[in-house]
């Protein structure tokens, strides 16, 4: 075999494998993914692992009901085992039935219900939520204290809310919140904190 064509040889093969195993390679990844995250992280690693499995959960009960599919843009976020629910819907108990049977999937601790009633976001509300929220995050990396890692707050936005999850102690949560009510575009600072001592 022409040594030179190995390399081209091999990519093609991994290509090809990925393709028929995305399941897989989706684990492979995640995998990696999830011990780099972990390092920064103050959840265990069981946790990080837990939130990702909860997350993936909700999704598919979404997925699985047509007319919340159609009736409305719910957005989900899991952290140490607590679930935000922000986004648009068209009526409150629409809602209150997805909130219900989030609540009941394993080792969900809290949901916290910030779904507003009314019409759906549109594309240019969504696109202002995800550069609002790069804008936060880039902003974290500010806060003067020493040993913060901006990695450990988890950041959400919609229609200019802002959502902070993380576990951190009251003077880093303060200082985050702080930090984040003056970046131009937030309306409003939601804290969903969780405290831990110095």
């Amino acid at each position: 075999m022409n040594y030179r064509a190995k390399p081209l040889i091999f990519t093609l093969f991994t290509v090809l494998t990925a393709s028929i195993l995305q399941g897989c390679t989706a684990v492979a990844v995640g995998t990696a993914a999830t011990g780099a995250t972990a390092a920064h992280d103050r959840r265990t690693i069981g946790t990080f692992v837990e939130d990702q499995d909860i997350f993936i959960h909700a999704i598919r009960l979404k997925n699985a009901d047509k007319d919340l599919q159609k009736r409305s843009n719910i957005g989900i976020d899991v952290y140490n085992l607590q679930v935000v629910m922000t986004g648009q819907a068209e009526d409150a108990d629409l809602v209150a039935r997805y909130r219900e049977k989030i609540s009941k999937i394993p080792r969900v601790t809290k949901v916290y219900d910030e779904v507003n009633i009314g019409a759906e976001s549109t594309w240019g509300d969504e696109a202002q939520d995800t550069y609002l929220t790069s804008k936060v995050k880039l902003a974290l990396f500010d806060i003067g204290i020493k040993g913060f890692d901006p990695t450990r707050v988890k950041v959400t936005s919609s229609l200019g809310s802002v959502y902070l999850m993380g576990i951190l102690t009251q003077n880093e949560a303060d200082a985050v919140t702080e930090k984040v009510r003056f970046v131009s575009g937030v309306k409003r600072v939601v804290r969903l904190f969780e405290y831990i001592q110095h």
